[in-house]
Formats: C-alpha cells, structure tokens, sequence
C-alpha cells in the first residue's frame, strides 16, 4: 500500500509513497481517509502528513480525470471529501512537501495548518487551468480562502511557483534543508496543545467554509468527455461563490 500510518508519540504520521507521482486515485484518498480517522480514534495530537523525497503529490489520477465525465466527477467529489476533512481536522496538520505539489496535491497544503517545503527545484501550485482543467469551485474557496489577495489570480491562471515563491503565494508556510526533520518537530510542539482548544478555535475559524465548500464540493465547470474545459459560451454556468 503507497500509504502508511504510524505514530511518534503524540504524532501520527501519515506517509504517502507509491514510488511514483503520489498520484490520487480513489484508492489513495480512502487510505488517506482511514489513516485520518485511526489518527482521531487513537487520540494523536497532531498529524504529519508527508510524501515521498522530490514528490509530495501530482494531484488526482490523470487516467481518471480524462476517462469520462462520471469517474472524474466521482473522483473530485471523494477528494473534496477529503480535503474538507483535513481543513477541519480537530487537532493540527503540518504537511511536508517534499517535492512538487501540483493540482489537488497542492490543494491539500491549502487545508494543512502548518506547510513546510522542500528546498530544490520543484513546481507547486494549481496548474489545472494551464493543462485545460477547469477549477472546482471548492477549490476556488479553498485558495480564495488562504492565499493572499495579490497572489490569487495565480490560481485561476494555472501558475506553478518554486518553494520560495511559494510562501509569498499562501502554499507554504516556510521551506526547510531538512523538510522531513523540521516537520516532525513542528507537529511535535503542537502536539503539546490542548486538542479540545484546537479543535473549538478550528471551528470558529473554518467551518462556516467548510460548509460553503462543501455545498458546491460537485460543481465543476462545464466539461468534455476528455475532462477538458470546453469553450463558455453565454453568461456563467457556475457561480463564482455558493452560500452555506
């Protein structure tokens, strides 16, 4: 299984690792799902939630997403799914991106707490719209929600960033030399808060989004057989926001 679940003290960590592009396909995000779960039942403090050297995530599995209109809806729902559960997490997530992160791999440092990147030569962004994927609206909410104003066109355009740019653009936090070690820690001091106050100041904070999100989690811009955005003709299809 490309996706693990251990525990180092009061942090469980969750590695996703398939020897590839740590691609999402529905059988990774259920695996992430369960380790997100086990992490909540087993009372963990904190979670790290970490990829593979040179690649945190390439987004959903490409095969799907051009296979047909169904499955790749079906896919997107399942990984919103999972990208709210993460933003809603009642204790911290720290992300270690340790490579390029692009499409919803990007997206899950969206809905971390804490993003530490890899230094290197590595891509990270929302690039769907430069490969002809139109952007849910879920995940338009998500970037309006944590990237900075200046940096949000980026989203819409499909623009990839090296790590350093990154921070500036609201995906990472910080980067790091020793990504893996730095993350560890940081889970390690925020492990040490109370998760009943964490979890109250999340809500506060993040669940009227969640809901929002959630409400349009299956709308999509219109697509083609392939997954493509196809040409818009006439007013939106979709609107720009949704209301809880």
């Amino acid at each position: 299984m490309s996706v693990s679940f251990e525990r180092d003290g009061g942090v469980g960590i969750i590695s996703i690792d398939d020897g590839k592009a740590n691609a999402l396909s529905p059988d990774v995000l259920s695996a992430i799902a369960e380790c997100f779960d086990k992490a909540e039942a087993d009372g963990a403090s904190a979670v790290l939630l970490q990829g593979r050297p040179g690649r945190f995530s390439a987004g959903f599995d490409l095969s799907i997403m051009t296979s047909g209109v169904e499955p790749m809806r079906a896919l997107v729902t399942q990984g919103a799914e999972l990208l709210l559960r993460i933003f809603t997490f009642p204790a911290p997530v720290v992300s270690a991106c340790t490579g390029h992160a692009l499409a919803a791999g990007a997206l899950v440092l969206l809905v971390s707490d804490v993003r530490v990147g890899a230094e290197g030569e590595f891509k990270i962004g929302l690039n769907e719209v430069a490969i002809g994927m139109g952007l849910p609206i879920f995940a338009v909410e998500l970037a309006r929600y944590r990237m900075p104003p200046s940096a949000f066109d980026s989203a819409l355009l499909g623009e990839v960033f090296a790590p350093a740019d990154a921070v500036r653009a609201g995906y990472l936090d910080r980067t790091s030399g020793s990504v893996l070690d730095d993350a560890l820690a940081t889970a390690q001091r925020l492990s040490s808060l109370r998760r009943g106050a964490v979890s109250i100041s999340k809500d506060l904070h993040q669940l009227a989004e969640a809901r929002r999100c959630r409400s349009s989690r299956i709308r999509t811009p219109p697509l083609d057989a392939a997954g493509a955005a196809r040409p818009r003709r006439g007013p939106p299809r979709w609107p720009l926001a949704t209301t809880a």
